[in-house]
């Protein structure tokens, strides 16, 4: 239940006299002697109630109404009032002043106001919440484009993990889309108007690293020329994102683990410390206590960077998601290149439900770029198009027998529990798809 109460009234003695009332009865009371200092130190989304008399020197209690209305118009604020003034605060009413009480007042009208004022504002902030929740899973349903279990508990999670003040670990295959997980963590969350500072940590060599990450001073080294900010002071306020961070240098590791337990750092040549405040989240392909244990990866570092973890599926493990990103895919391709996309066959569309995509979004993005120009897909030669439903479901039915023998290498029994099938009834496909088991053992 919100208990935030501010009184705004000069005259110190009724100041005291409620502050003692609502202090006894549990509020948090916080006290102005006029409008201008109120609406100076007012916080932002103010979660509870304000209570003001209406004659004031300076701003008054009706001007100070029209000023929180255009602040927030569900603030409810309650005018305290002389007996002459009852018409004017029936007037205010009307305006959108929550309730009135004329002096003097008892100590329970107040309380009784109070209470209804705050029942109400708790409603009203609670149903924004809501609104901007669903306003929030919208926008992220756009950036994450699938329907598959994984991905709807993903992009919860990403919700739930982008406001929170922590450290982030995203794991997943290379292709994945490890740093557009990152972005969504910053964009949905409160830094979101602060610098996305992305660095892949393979990219750089290690001589060059630790003058990346931490920056220089003009002549720190040969060929430093000029001061230089680093990655870290430039993410100061916002996100850095380290990718591929088990490839950063044990040397390194030592000095970003002391920046993100001082949250100081110091360029390369000087000895002054520069306080930053930065959300680090990283991306890595192995897991990182692994790493740690084969000597490659601080294990200390590995905790401080997983204190949320985030796991990526492989494409092959939610292919429902590939019809509706390979449109999409196709679609922005056809924007960018001016061109009009042909639609996807059923053979293709066969195709892309049984192939494994070790390159996972990246390889399908790719396809659906070559689908858009035109370019012939080695694994389309031979198929017609124009085949009828009944043609279109058997070479599917193909593409997946021949997937799965694939994937298991020619385990018979390790085929049958994952398309779910009776041995006579495999045998029977196998047979009339010409599909054979011991073409598959040599990938043994």
């Amino acid at each position: 239940m919100l208990n935030s109460v501010i009184v705004v009234d000069d005259e110190a003695s009724i100041r005291t006299a409620i502050e003692q009332w609502l202090s006894l009865s549990g509020f948090d009371v916080q006290l102005f002697s006029c409008a201008e200092a109120c609406l100076s130190q007012l916080p932002p989304h103010f979660a509870g109630v304000v209570v003001s008399d209406v004659r004031m020197p300076g701003i008054g209690g009706l001007a100070l109404l029209t000023r929180l209305q255009q602040l927030d118009p569900d603030l409810p604020v309650i005018l305290l009032t002389g007996h002459g003034d009852v018409p004017m605060a029936v007037e205010a009413m009307r305006e959108g002043a929550y309730d009135f009480l004329e002096k003097p007042f008892s100590p329970e009208a107040l309380l009784s106001s109070l209470r209804r004022a705050l029942e109400k504002r708790q409603l009203v902030l609670e149903n924004r919440r809501l609104h901007e929740q669903a306003d929030l899973r919208e926008q992220i349903d756009g950036r994450l484009l699938g329907v598959s279990r994984s991905l709807q508990t993903l992009r919860r999670q990403i919700l739930d993990l982008a406001a929170l003040p922590v450290n982030v670990l995203i794991r997943g295959e290379t292709g994945s889309g490890k740093e557009l997980v990152a972005r969504c963590l910053h964009d949905f969350g409160p830094r979101a108007d602060k610098p996305f500072v992305a660095l892949n940590c393979a990219a750089i060599p290690e001589q060059l690293f630790e003058a990346e990450l931490f920056g220089h001073e003009s002549g720190a080294f040969t060929g430093a020329q000029g001061k230089r900010i680093g990655k870290l002071e430039y993410a100061d306020g916002g996100t850095l994102f380290l990718d591929e961070i088990e490839s950063m240098p044990l040397a390194q590791q030592a000095k970003l683990l002391r920046v993100l337990q001082e949250q100081k750092l110091e360029r390369l040549g000087s000895n002054q410390s520069i306080n930053v405040d930065l959300r680090v989240i990283a991306a890595t392909k192995p897991d990182l206590l692994d790493e740690a244990r084969a000597g490659r990866f601080r294990e200390d570092l590995a905790y401080r960077l997983t204190v949320a973890e985030l796991r990526l599926a492989p494409l092959r493990e939610r292919r429902e998601d590939i019809p509706l990103l390979y449109e999409a895919f196709s679609r922005q391709a056809a924007e960018r290149m001016g061109r009009n996309a042909a639609p996807m066959t059923g053979p293709q569309l066969s195709h892309l439900l049984s192939h494994d995509w070790p390159g996972n979004v990246r390889e399908l993005a790719n396809a659906a770029e070559r689908h858009v120009l035109g370019l012939c897909d080695p694994q389309f030669e031979g198929i017609d198009a124009g085949q009828s439903l009944s043609a279109q479901q058997e070479a599917f039915e193909s593409q997946c027998l021949r997937a799965a023998l694939t994937r298991h290498k020619g385990d018979i029994k390790a085929v049958l529990n994952e398309l779910q099938l009776p041995r006579r009834t495999l045998n029977e496909k196998m047979q009339r798809h010409g599909l054979v088991r011991e073409a598959f053992l040599s990938a043994q």
